[in-house]
């Protein structure tokens, strides 16, 4: 085995702090791999076995705080990363100095060819690495996070496609899906597994997961377009053959690929799961473990959490499942259940950041005529015109995606609330932002929550999406239009009129907004915080980089 076919994706970088670290791997084979570090921390880990793939984290302890950390990664001895000629390195977080976090959503994984250049543009995800290459990883971002559509289950590249119909043809993997509308669709772990390597394994992307820790949540195409829309959408879906093995599929790959790394090595230690896979006695028993959770958090969303909170010295983010968590009930529809809201409070109240980050795949903050058209729909389908526009509304829903926080009325007043108790605390933050994607549409929108005083933190939503997955030319223009004041006021009478209260926010978007394929970043120090909007394209030797569209002074 040579060094390259050793590891079949990763190392990916995922929880860097001061003084600990995580590498993720997915190996050829059973293997014990060790990571050896130049500081003299060396860590292995015997790799645990699902679906015939071979998965280790590793853990690092005893790093040396804000220091660059160059490592190398062996298998029964033999260098198996980085690649002859090359270095590895990930930086460590210095609690006392800037933070940067890059930040975005929505990636197809095809590849770089000209003619996929072509129809959907550089990515931005290749334009960081190339960058990255560059640059001392003192500059590096502390985090990458990826707010959601890592993959697209539901919209397989022509290459995963003529695959998955290959496997079709050949009668493996489940039978469930054949000849109904999920025929040409990602169903089991297997399949799910293609799209995680497409995604993360192309060169610069690989070296970027390799050196930059990442943060993931996940959103509706790691299952299905318009995931937990409505409860008539999970009626509905529940029908399918195939829903049950997309569940065992989409969970469990999740919880490998994305939602292990997203913990810290104590939480890991911690986490009654972890443990039971690591230590189960086969394959077959891991297989089973995961299926009858992705099964039950599925029904249940409070057996499991995928929400996650990460301090980077005097900013917290608080990372927030507002797809899987949420409360379809339609007498009390909820963006995240009791139990979850209840977590979130929490740590936000815990402890005085000088900067509170709410990460959700989901703009918290519309473009206002789309808030109040969603507000308008929801109770329209609610019923507050009667039964026909409600099924009319309910259509509307599901055919426009209407079901953001503006389409869950109840989570959007409990984020106001929570944000005004926190304006008026003691220790009041510099800045509360709101971080997400989802919109195919990037907007920085600042807010004003009525709460009055001279040390009213910042706030912001900051909306950057796609990496690499641009709007067609017809649904930019209706976002153009929802920026517009007048859209806003004649929606918001709609609104209104179907008996939605006022939400006590005002908003409007001050710079934005944006199609292409970009990323934000985000570098908060000390009471400032200054965002920079970069944007894809191919320079004329042919590689993919970042171009600066915009830089703003949030606080």
């Amino acid at each position: 085995m040579n060094p390259d076919s050793a590891v079949v994706l990763g190392p990916i970088a995922r929880y860097v702090g001061t003084d600990t670290a995580t590498l993720w791997f997915e190996m050829a084979e059973a293997s014990t791999v060790t990571v050896v570090t130049d500081t003299g921390v060396r860590a292995q880990e015997r790799t645990w076995g699902l679906y015939g793939h071979h998965f280790a984290l590793v853990a690092l302890e005893g790093l040396p705080a804000d220091s660059t950390v160059h490592y190398e990664v062996f298998v029964d001895e033999r260098t198996v990363w980085p690649p002859q000629g090359r270095r590895a390195a990930i930086h460590t977080v210095d609690v006392h100095g800037p933070v940067t976090l890059a930040f975005g959503s929505c990636r197809r994984g095809d590849n770089y060819s000209k003619q996929s250049l072509d129809q959907i543009g550089a990515d931005a995800l290749a334009g960081l690495g190339n960058a990255l290459i560059e640059q001392d990883p003192g500059q590096w971002p502390q985090a990458l996070l990826l707010l959601g559509d890592q993959v697209y289950a539901d919209d397989p590249s022509p290459e995963i496609l003529e695959r998955l119909q290959e496997r079709r043809r050949s009668g493996q993997g489940p039978t469930s899906a054949i000849g109904t509308d999920a025929d040409n669709e990602i169903c089991d772990f297997e399949e799910y597994s293609w799209l995680y390597r497409e995604s993360w394994g192309l060169e610069p992307v690989r070296t970027l997961m390799a050196s930059i820790p990442s943060c993931m949540i996940l959103d509706d195409h790691d299952l299905r377009d318009d995931w937990n829309s409505s409860a008539s959408w999970r009626r509905d879906i529940e029908t399918r053959p195939w829903w049950n093995d997309r569940v065992v599929g989409a969970y469990s790959s999740y919880w490998v690929y994305q939602h292990l790394g997203n913990l810290s090595p104590n939480e890991l230690a911690q986490d009654q799961m972890y443990s039971a896979v690591r230590s189960a006695a086969c394959d077959a028993e891991r297989e089973k473990l995961l299926a009858d959770f992705a099964l039950r958090v599925d029904r249940k969303p409070e057996a499991g959490r995928w929400s996650f909170c990460r301090d980077f010295g005097d900013t917290r983010l608080i990372m927030i499942d507002s797809r899987c968590s949420r409360n379809l009930d339609p007498n009390n529809r909820e963006m995240v259940d009791a139990k979850e809201w209840a977590w979130v409070r929490e740590r936000a109240m815990e402890r005085t950041p000088r900067h509170l980050l709410f990460g959700s795949s989901l703009p918290y903050l519309m473009l206002p005529a789309l808030h109040h058209l969603e507000q308008w729909n929801e109770a329209v389908a609610q019923g507050s015109w009667g039964r026909l526009p409600a099924k009319v509304a309910e259509k509307m829903r599901i055919g426009l995606d209407l079901e953001h926080w503006a389409a869950f009325t109840n989570s959007f007043h409990d984020m106001a609330a929570l944000t005004r108790e926190l304006s008026r605390g003691e220790n009041t933050p510099a800045s509360i932002l709101w971080l997400s994607g989802d919109v195919h549409c990037s907007y920085v929108a600042n807010a004003d929550f009525g709460v009055g005083g001279r040390a009213v933190p910042a706030t912001y939503q900051l909306t950057m999406s796609p990496f690499r997955n641009p709007l067609d030319l017809p649904i930019r223009a209706v976002n153009k239009l929802a920026i517009k004041r007048p859209a806003a006021r004649v929606l918001s009478q709609l609104a209104r009129a179907a008996h939605v209260g006022p939400s006590g926010v005002e908003w409007e978007a001050e710079a934005g907004p944006w199609f292409d394929n970009g990323v934000m970043l985000l570098t908060l120090h000390g009471d400032s915080a200054r965002l920079q909007v970069r944007h894809a394209n191919v320079d004329d030797a042919g590689k993919q980089v970042l171009t600066e569209t915009a830089t703003l002074a949030l606080a």
